[in-house]
């Protein structure tokens, strides 16, 4: 198999725009004063707060937990004084307790951020309860925590673990950035998850598009015989982990199927750093890269961010506004959630935040499907976005289950195709809440 410019069926091409931060290498952003971090940032249950209002904290502090296995502990970005334990929403738009945290500037560290030993002396155990305790969690957007993606059922054989280093959303270059600079804790990151998985193949796969991120990468793997680095067509929805699979092992996941399904584990660039840092340093997840891009921000960065920090300050850091913005959006334009307000933090799963101008989100007229079928050539599943839509709209939404509509992973793909500037993510997007709530309740 040829190992080069690797792809899958489907997707489209949309303009890269990675030009305005894709040079610009990683800065720390400014200490905030005051942290507002929520504890539910993850797929699953949210967390209890183990602090009370006016309790001393430091960096790296434990200071939400959960019982429950799908969950992930969360832990204070500052040292300071917890002023306030609130609800607020997230940028995720769920209501979550939030602990709210006026630093004090001496960025003191918890006894706990100490290194955790050697990989080769840890054990598959070790290395997973490493990975929980740091609260580490996927960080290409969906928040699913690590640990449980890599304690698969003993029926599900791994073989195969992939580092997802794509990145196809516009505009973001966070993970090429951390590829570019960090290429190091990338493979150990990569190492460790083959450890805790026993697996002897390993593959990451980086978009064409990022070619000075995969010499880097190369320069590092070049004695591993069983680690690759492969190159995929810049192409979207390349990043999605099924597409991913698809393009460098030619499986295909099952509908309603899983990675582990076909033997693989998929994880994120970010992912993989922030296990490296985790084993090497003892530190957990409390900071990320992000990308502060757009027409709409003055002067674009790659900042490395302290959880906790309001969107707001991230943007002032980043030149400010640049006239009125039109839209603040956590991610991409593609898949990205779009804000209703810049007082939201900085969590997890905060990879972008995308500024764009007033001229760039004017609403497009919605007119009657032409039936052009450009939706259905679109689609990365294989899926009839144009039917699972028109059911939806009428809120059929048995007839919408029956196309597949749980299937779709809300790429866009349809909707950025369609000439008639059809609703069709929006409206997929929909069903599927209502049909997996109705499951939920039945």
């Amino acid at each position: 198999m040829k190992l080069e410019n690797l792809t899958f069926k489907g997707g489209v091409n949309v303009p890269h725009s990675k030009e305005l931060t894709e040079k610009k290498s990683l800065e720390y952003a400014k200490e905030p004063s005051i942290v507002y971090i929520p504890l539910h940032q993850h797929t699953g249950a949210p967390c209890e707060p183990l602090v009370k209002v006016g309790d001393r904290v430091k960096v790296g502090q434990k200071i939400g937990e959960s019982q429950a296995f799908v969950s992930a502990p969360v832990h204070s970005s500052v040292a300071g004084t917890v002023k306030e334990i609130t609800k607020i929403t997230t940028p995720t738009g769920i209501q979550s307790t939030c602990v709210v945290i006026e630093s004090d500037g001496t960025n003191e560290m918890d006894e706990s951020i100490k290194p955790k030993g050697s990989l080769d002396q840890l054990s598959s155990k070790e290395i997973l309860e490493i990975i929980r305790e740091a609260g580490i969690t996927g960080m290409g957007g969906a928040g699913f925590p690590t640990h449980v993606k890599l304690s698969p059922p003993p029926e599900k054989k791994i073989d195969t673990v992939i580092i997802n280093g794509a990145e196809c959303e516009p505009f973001l270059t966070s993970d090429h950035r951390v590829m570019l600079e960090m290429p190091e804790k990338v493979v150990f990151g990569l190492k460790a998850i083959m450890k805790a998985l026993n697996v002897d193949r390993g593959f990451i796969g980086v978009e064409t598009n990022k070619m000075d991120a995969v010499d880097a990468l190369r320069a590092i793997v070049k004695d591993e015989d069983n680690i690759k680095v492969v190159t995929l067509k810049a192409k979207y929805p390349q990043g999605d982990e099924k597409r991913v699979i698809n393009a460098i092992t030619g499986r295909q996941v099952p509908s309603g199927g899983l990675p582990m399904d076909v033997g693989c584990v998929v994880s994120n660039v970010s992912t993989a750093k922030a296990i490296a840092e985790a084993i090497q340093e003892g530190k957990p997840l409390y900071e990320r890269v992000v990308t502060v891009t757009g027409n709409g921000v003055k002067e674009p960065k790659n900042l490395i961010v302290k959880i906790g920090t309001p969107f707001q300050e991230v943007i002032d850091q980043a030149g400010g506004f640049n006239g009125t913005p039109g839209k603040v959006i956590m991610g991409g334009p593609m898949m990205g959630l779009s804000q209703y307000t810049t007082d939201v933090p900085v969590i997890k799963g905060s990879g972008g935040i995308l500024v764009l101008t007033e001229e760039e989100v004017l609403e497009e007229k919605v007119s009657p499907c032409i039936k052009c079928g450009k939706c259905l050539t679109a689609c990365p599943v294989f899926l009839q976005p144009l039917f699972i839509s028109a059911y939806a709209l009428k809120k059929d939404f048995e007839g919408a289950e029956k196309f597949g509509a749980l299937d779709c992973v809300e790429c866009g793909s349809c909707s950025y195709v369609c000439p008639a500037k059809r609703p069709l993510v929006e409206s997929i997007r929909f069903a599927k809440r209502e049909i997996l709530a109705k499951r939920k309740k039945s």
